[in-house]
């Protein structure tokens, strides 16, 4: 039945896999997972019961994330069967029918495809925020290390006033204290970075997997477009299919658009509100205060002079007056 497109597993590298390399595959592939599974269970209530106390909140983050990814693996698997079925069942219908089944089968599958990728750089997001879970976990010791030390202070001045050690224990106090100073240093800094890092990898990501689906989507209207849905009467004949060719160049364009895409050709891009307004209002402002003053004082020079005139002869006046004085006086 003109089964001119078929589903592929080799693809070449894409526009954007260039640009960006793809990561490896998750490491949530491949095994047991379901939200009714106990593994999910495990995850979910014992997330973050073990470990440093100062870990514990990311730690949960994690796995729940991870929870996220065996999810949305579930989810390509579905459709990825899905697409398979579509096809199957309308290899039985007839031509037209047949054709457009198939070729949507094509997209749904291609969908599938993308949903993989999108959880390999999901991952990698989340391994990301693992790593500030860890760095987190090592500045723990340095926190414990100094509390031992001060209770340990507080513990020989109230037993032993005089004892020699407190003198040891106060600068190893003073050493422990500057190292929880340096790693808390260092945490503050690499995660920050880490997070607008992992972050910036997952939002590239969610435009690159959203846009994909929306080019998918509308060659896949394209497709529903050579399908003629025109009611018949009984025993009318429906006119003979003829649409494999463009059914075809619909799944080539398809493939090309996605094979082209990169995040620099995004089509949604953010609009900022605030931004705009401050804009507006200092494009507006300035103007008008422009306008004014050439209002108030079209000829500022010749008013300057004669604002100067009157205070000259004022001045001019007041000189014999005070000669007058002068005089008086002696």
């Amino acid at each position: 039945m003109h089964r001119t497109y078929s589903l592929r597993n080799a693809r070449a590298p894409t526009a954007s896999q260039l640009q960006s390399p793809p990561p490896p595959p998750a490491s949530t592939r491949g095994k047991f997972f379901g939200k009714g599974g106990i593994a999910y269970a495990i995850r979910r209530n014992g997330a973050g019961a073990f470990g440093p106390d100062m870990a514990r909140k990311l730690s949960q983050f994690v796995k729940m994330e991870k929870n996220v990814l065996r999810s949305m693996e579930i989810v390509a698997n579905e459709r990825r069967d899905a697409a398979k079925q579509l096809s199957l069942w309308g290899l039985e219908n007839d031509d037209d029918v047949s054709d457009i089944t198939d070729k949507l089968g094509v997209l749904i599958y291609e969908i599938s495809e993308l949903d993989d990728q999108f959880i390999d750089r999901y991952d990698q997001y989340r391994l990301t925020m693992k790593s500030v879970r860890d760095i987190e976990a090592s500045v723990h010791p340095s926190k414990e290390r100094k509390y031992k030390i001060d209770d340990k202070i507080a513990f020989l001045k109230y037993k032993d006033p005089q004892s020699p050690k407190i003198e040891i224990l106060e600068q190893e106090l003073v050493r422990a204290e500057a190292e929880c100073l340096v790693a808390e240093a260092q945490l503050s800094n690499i995660t920050r970075s880490k997070l607008r890092a992992a972050f910036t990898y997952q939002f590239d990501s969610m435009i690159e997997h959203a846009e994909k689906v929306a080019l998918i989507a509308g060659y896949g209207r394209a497709l529903l477009e050579l399908l003629d849905d025109s009611p018949v009467t009984p025993g009318e004949t429906r006119h003979a299919y003829d649409g494999y060719d463009a059914s075809k160049q619909i799944i080539i364009d398809a493939e090309a658009a996605l094979n082209e895409w990169t995040l620099d050709s995004a089509q949604v891009k953010p609009t900022l509100s605030f931004r705009q307004d401050y804009d507006d209002y200092e494009d507006e402002e300035e103007p008008e205060i422009e306008e004014v003053e050439e209002e108030e004082h079209p000829d500022h020079e010749q008013w300057v002079q004669e604002e100067e005139a009157p205070a000259e002869e004022h001045q001019e006046q007041e000189e014999p007056q005070q000669e007058e004085r002068e005089v008086v006086a002696a």
